[in-house]
């Protein structure tokens, strides 16, 4: 069965820093020997964010940030992915002179430069959103708006929108209101990582309010686990895609992988997994997922034939 879902297309959003592969990895720090970074098993919950300080040591330059985008595009490809959404955070690195604004070149260049190439195996459209750290505070959170608003402009339609994420655990949605506000104004499609905690309930009423266009992880947004009633009312009124809008309702799950290098996983393992667990077809388990992403969570217009590549995809 990997062959066979190696070969679906497939659509997926990912974060940046957390695609690095181990492989990848272990090259950069063969580079790097001096940071003293030993190589660790894969690693699960809060753990992750002390890796991505450590890729963000790795990846530190402008040809870095280049060659790991690159490499991360392909590798994507490779696993049958057609339509590839990539966030990332714009970085400061003061050693080295990169900036916020270079950082975002690289990772567009990286993109011109495969579809350029226009190899076979490498069949894939890319997309960014310019990622906000919650952690970095409101003026942070302007700027990277501003940034964000340039790149929209200047792109060719590469850039798209707007992603609030990092660890849920700091700061409150209320210091970049006026940030998140800033980006709808200025036509950046909006990503809220929300209620990805317990405690978060009063800052994803507020953030619901604004309303994204999409939201991510809502672990805690059910009332059966800590969220309420009236917050999954405000989706729905606000057409916010989530569980309902799949072809099949009964199918309440998304099958994504933010960080396949973190997690050491692919977007085909992550297909094969509910279908093996609950005794699914690959294809149904496809079906049911692919074409809700398709439908309801691109944020460009793409060649259906490439993405929808079953006959009878128009009828859902």
């Amino acid at each position: 069965m990997d062959a066979e879902a190696d070969l679906l297309p497939k659509v997926l959003h990912a974060l940046l820093d957390g695609s690095v592969s181990f492989d990848r990895m272990e090259t950069l720090m063969k580079r790097e020997p001096h940071l003293n970074i030993e190589r660790t098993a894969p690693i699960t919950g809060r753990v992750c964010f002390q890796v991505f300080k450590v890729i963000h040591q790795l990846v530190d330059s402008e040809e870095d940030i280049l060659m790991v985008a690159k490499t991360m595009i392909q590798e994507f490809a490779a696993d049958g992915i057609k339509y590839l959404e990539l966030r990332s955070m714009p970085r400061e690195v003061t050693e080295t002179g990169t900036g916020s604004v270079l950082y975002v070149k690289q990772l567009l260049a990286a993109h011109f430069s495969i579809r350029q190439c226009k190899q076979k195996e490498v069949d894939i459209d890319v997309r960014f959103l310019v990622a906000v750290d919650r952690r970095h505070g409101p003026e942070v959170a302007m700027d990277t708006v501003k940034l964000a608003e340039d790149f929209l402009l200047s792109s060719d339609g590469i850039v798209v929108g707007l992603d609030l994420s990092g660890d849920p655990t700091v700061g409150h949605g209320k210091d970049l209101l006026s940030a998140l506000e800033k980006a709808k104004n200025c036509s950046l499609k909006l990503v809220l990582h929300l209620s990805e905690v317990s405690s978060q309930r009063d800052e994803s009423v507020l953030l619901l309010n604004l309303p994204p266009d999409r939201i991510g992880h809502r672990t805690f947004l059910h009332p059966e686990s800590g969220g309420s009633d009236s917050l999954a009312d405000k989706i729905c009124k606000q057409n916010i895609p989530i569980g309902k809008s799949f072809p099949l309702c009964l199918f309440l799950v998304s099958h994504q992988t933010d960080d396949k290098g973190v997690f050491c996983t692919d977007l085909s393992q992550e297909y094969q997994l509910p279908a093996s667990t609950f005794g699914l077809t690959l294809a149904a388990n496809y079906i049911v997922n692919h074409l809700y992403l398709v439908k309801r969570k691109l944020f460009c217009t793409l060649n259906n034939r490439k993405v929808l590549p079953l006959e009878d995809s128009s009828s859902f």
